[in-house]
């Protein structure tokens, strides 16, 4: 019953997005879809190898159901997506936002939202569930700086001119370091969406989405492998996800006696040493693809509209 009541929020909320992108009160442009689709239908997530999308997060501070980023940006999907969960995002929403209520937890656990706590650090269980999707090949989409953004709040360097997002959330560097196989990561970047619900307007017109706004998706080439790999810098011999588990240390023991404890320790100090220097290159490999994206599509200030 779980299984179908999700299936059928999921469906319900992405043909609605993509009717409403279809209606003629807005105008959308996809580039660059078919390295989501290829990564989804990749026979590989059958083999524990998810998919993570990382995009910026441009949207504006209206009430809760006025944010309309996701989950219409995910109405550019082919239908047939809707139908089946493998091929539909799960993401992280902020308790205090989102899951306020009865009601509202409800929903979106049913669309797919995991339930983070912002503040709780990147040990939440909230990350823990998001390794452990990854790790079953499922596809988890993450807004990189962790709150809602205006193109109006980019900050570019005085001295080269080159606007930079926020810094991204290390909590998406554990996630790729502590899964076995490493996701296929492909950065994403969106534009007009924070012109859909412009604040500042006047009931009845605030509820309503501004009729004419341009808006954009555009999905870059996945990172290379060659890439996440380099930025992991742990060598074969050390296993991260295997060090951390707790129960390796008395397997090891039991069968290599003394000895197997002494590795397991060294591989445990090794980890633990260079365990934020990972997370941090991780995250910032993804946060320059995404950049680096946003630039071809914005401009170095990353406030313009698509280039042409």
């Amino acid at each position: 019953m779980q299984r179908i009541l999700s299936a059928a929020t999921v469906a319900a909320i992405g043909l609605t997005c993509k009717a409403y992108l279809h209606s003629g009160l807005c105008s959308i442009s996809v580039r660059g879809l078919p390295y989501l689709l290829e990564a989804l239908d990749s026979p590989e997530r059958q083999n524990g190898q998810g998919v993570v999308t990382v995009s910026n997060h441009l949207s504006t501070n209206s009430p809760l159901f006025l944010r309309l980023d996701d989950p219409l940006v995910w109405g550019i999907l082919p239908a047939r997506t809707y139908l089946r969960s493998h091929l539909t995002r799960w993401t992280l929403g902020a308790s205090d936002i989102i899951f306020t209520n009865p009601v509202f937890s409800a929903f979106f656990r049913q669309g797919q939202v995991i339930e983070t706590f912002r503040g709780a650090g990147i040990y939440q269980p909230a990350v823990d569930v998001a390794i452990e999707k990854l790790r079953a090949g499922a596809w988890i989409h993450v807004f990189g700086e962790g709150k809602v953004c205006q193109s109006n709040t980019y900050k570019a360097d005085p001295m080269t001119g080159i606007a930079r997002l926020e810094r991204f959330k290390w909590g998406i560097g554990r996630m790729l370091m502590e899964t076995p196989r490493p996701p296929t990561i492909i950065p994403m970047w969106i534009t007009g969406f924070d012109k859909l619900m412009p604040e500042g307007r006047h009931a009845p017109w605030k509820y309503l989405p501004r009729a004419g706004a341009r808006l954009s998706v555009t999905f870059g080439a996945p990172l290379p492998h060659a890439s996440v790999h380099a930025a992991l810098r742990l060598g074969p011999e050390v296993d991260a996800t295997s060090v951390r588990a707790a129960g390796l240390q008395a397997h090891c023991h039991g069968r290599h006696g003394h000895r197997g404890e002494e590795e397991v320790q060294q591989q445990r100090r090794h980890w633990q040493g260079c365990e934020a220097e990972v997370r941090i290159a991780l995250t910032e490999l993804v946060q320059r693809a995404v950049e680096a994206l946003g630039r071809q599509v914005s401009g170095d200030l990353l406030t313009g509209l698509p280039r042409t």
